[in-house]
């Protein structure tokens, strides 16, 4: 079993290796920066990306996925239905800017799978009741990200298809994440998990830190009134 969890709050509301470098900062792990690269490849070229998911869709037998080498297969919820949704999102998509990485964002995202894989939980909320918010907080950020988690793949690739496709979820809102122009910088931690061997978590954010963008609220405010100056 499969399964994404997506959290937006703020604005609407696995190999083991040290934590952090010598100087302080959270050391990158392969397939956490696998999983970057993969959805910065999808925002940036969402029309290349729709082609991966055109190859991708033969392997289905109904609702049931048979990727190569894998005899058992994978029960979905929609079958190519889903696929073939995402590939028509994505032709009408149009490229967004890379997502950077942020250390401070990573760190929070790696906190929850670390305290998720080791108890095999899912969900957004910690077990000393935290969400997102609170856990970049906790690192000496602020409330404005967004977050996704992904149960059960140990491959870039196979995560960030699982958000981009969203089988089963209303509104496909890990899509919606990942394609979200306002969001510039993310971070992502990745683990092993109890129940379902391994967990990925993305926290994205407008700003390095997930505090408010007060420079696009600015420019939005002066769009909004465009002749207060000369008011009389």
């Amino acid at each position: 079993m499969h399964i994404v969890h997506l959290a937006i709050v703020g604005l609407a509301a696995c190999v083991a290796l040290p934590a952090a470098a010598n100087d302080g900062t959270p050391r990158r792990r392969p397939l956490e920066a696998q999983v970057l690269e993969r959805i910065n490849h999808a925002r940036q070229n969402p029309r290349a990306y729709a082609e991966e998911l055109r190859d991708y869709r033969r392997y289905f037998d109904g609702d049931i996925l048979y990727l190569p080498g894998d005899f058992n297969g994978i029960y979905t919820r929609e079958g190519i239905a889903a696929v073939d949704e995402a590939i028509d999102f994505l032709e009408r998509q149009a490229p967004l800017p890379a997502l950077d990485h942020g250390d401070l964002l990573a760190l929070a995202a790696r906190d929850h799978a670390e305290d998720q894989g080791a108890l095999g939980a899912t969900g957004h909320v910690s077990r000393d009741g935290a969400g997102p918010s609170e856990r970049v907080r906790r690192r000496g950020g602020n409330v404005f990200v967004g977050e996704s988690i992904s149960y059960g793949m140990a491959d870039a690739d196979a995560v960030v298809r699982q958000m981009v496709v969203d089988d089963g979820v209303p509104g496909r809102g890990h899509r919606t994440l990942l394609f979200q122009n306002n969001f510039r910088f993310a971070g992502v931690g990745c683990g092993g998990h109890r129940r379902y061997g391994h967990m990925c978590v993305v926290d994205l954010a407008g700003t390095i830190d997930g505090a408010p963008d007060l420079s696009r609220s600015a420019s939005a405010a002066t769009r909004a009134v465009p002749g207060q100056a000369r008011a009389r």
